[in-house]
């Protein structure tokens, strides 16, 4: 189960997704991002916030296993993990959700989610950004 101090409801592709609000920074515009070589099809490059170059992450790509869209969305989540910062890249952030989360049934099919959340829009899945942001590493900016 996840509990905490709630979750940041955002849209990311065609889901809406928990980020606890525990590993928010905050929302904003991630600026221009920079193309970099990348194994992951869903990292868009990375981008210059707050004086760090830090990865940018379509989530909605990375949740479905595909390339960024084309278009870069002007909303992003500044989220830290571990000591380390991440910038995800989504399409809206809704609304903040304090209620607690419930188990994830086994085999689900988002390796990622920590939990599920019940709401007026059906289950949404609470995802484990730990996990998630294993996968990138940031670099300071010179």
């Amino acid at each position: 189960m996840t509990g905490g101090l709630g979750h940041l409801l955002v849209r990311a592709g065609s889901r809406l997704v928990g980020l606890p609000l525990a590993q928010v920074v905050e929302v904003l515009d991630p600026g221009a991002a920079f193309p970099v070589p990348s194994v992951e099809p869903a990292v868009r490059g990375v981008s210059v916030i707050r004086g760090r170059i830090l990865p940018l992450v379509h989530l909605g790509a990375l949740l479905e296993s595909r390339a960024c869209p084309p278009e870069r969305s002007e909303l992003g989540v500044l989220v830290e993990l571990d000591g380390r910062r991440l910038c995800l890249e989504v399409e809206e952030a809704e609304s903040v959700l304090y209620e607690r989360g419930m188990p994830v049934q086994s085999g689900s099919a988002l390796p990622w989610a920590a939990g599920v959340a019940r709401t007026a829009d059906g289950l949404i899945p609470l995802l484990d950004l730990a996990a998630l942001g294993a996968r990138f590493t940031e670099t300071s900016a010179a």
